[in-house]
């Protein structure tokens, strides 16, 4: 393997694992990978994929083992605070996302930060628990837990959790209840800075996972409209930049080309129905760079 070639680490198993396959396969990335396969090589661009824990990610890019890593927000925060190393989260990802959560039995009466003094609290997060408590002036002893942590107040070992929320199922179901919210996660990736090497392909699939990202936010709309109408649908459009106007074959119409936000789309189309536009056609998009 070349020097330059670009090592990007990847989790390889559990929630995060298909949406990033999927992600870099959007992004134009070629390649095969089987569930016991520890690495592979892009066909079409000087990069390996390393398939990882997800906990294992941040490690591997702070150490430069990996240029590049796909894991959680959550996972990133925890391992810097305990490599005592500032990484940069370069892109969000726009999947995984999750609550780091504190949750008590639903019976407890906790409610406030201050309620918690002096109790114990499990938690696979143990780094940003406790840097959490500490900045809110409130001790707590942090009980370390690999998993099954909602079980933890069933079982004696904690008067309350730590742990990652997405649904909320899991804790109705071990009659546990959110209180409040330590961070807000999502799938991240991990970069550094490299200040004495060039690899080509860094910047490359910077810009192809971000038109990616940009991409799936946005949806691209089209329609026809009387001439007499565009005044006030091009109004309603907001689009990346002014809506393309086109005149048509047919006297007094024309069609109206635009990029427009995906969640905008549910508000905007029964309004531009209502001003007069009509075969109204909305295409998701691949890959956008603005």
């Amino acid at each position: 393997m070349d020097d330059r070639t670009l090592r990007l680490a990847v989790p390889n198993k559990g929630r995060l694992r298909e949406p990033a396959l999927r992600l870099l396969r959007e992004a134009g990335l070629v390649f095969e990978q089987t569930e016991r396969a520890l690495s592979v090589t892009v066909r079409n661009a000087d990069i390996e994929l390393l398939f990882v824990r997800a906990e294992d990610v941040v490690e591997l890019v702070s150490d430069r083992s990996a240029h590049l890593g796909i894991t959680g927000r959550d996972l990133l925060r925890e391992e810097s605070i305990r490599l005592k190393r500032n990484l940069k989260e370069s892109l969000s990802l726009g999947f995984g996302r999750c609550d780091l959560t504190v949750a008590v039995p639903t019976e407890s009466a906790l409610e406030k930060t201050e309620d918690f003094e002096g109790l114990r609290i499990a938690t696979s997060h143990p780094n940003l628990t406790t840097r959490f408590f500490f900045r809110q002036a409130v001790k707590v002893k942090v009980v370390p837990m690999k998993g099954s942590v909602e079980v933890a107040t069933k079982l004696g070992v904690a008067d309350a959790i730590a742990d990652l929320v997405s649904t909320g199922s899991t804790l109705k179901v071990n009659g546990l209840r959110p209180v409040f919210t330590i961070l807000e996660s999502e799938a991240v990736l991990v970069d550094t800075t490299y200040t004495d090497e060039v690899i080509p392909d860094h910047e490359r699939i910077l810009t192809s996972l971000r038109s990616v990202i940009a991409g799936r936010r946005r949806r691209y709309l089209l329609l026809n409209a009387p001439t007499e109408a565009l005044d006030t649908i091009t109004g309603l459009i907001p689009g990346l930049e002014a809506p393309t106007v086109i005149p048509l074959a047919e006297d007094g119409m024309a069609a109206v080309h635009s990029v427009v936000e995906r969640d905008e789309v549910w508000n905007l189309l029964p309004r531009l129905k209502e001003a007069g536009g009509r075969d109204i056609l909305v295409l998701p998009i691949g890959q956008l760079v603005p």
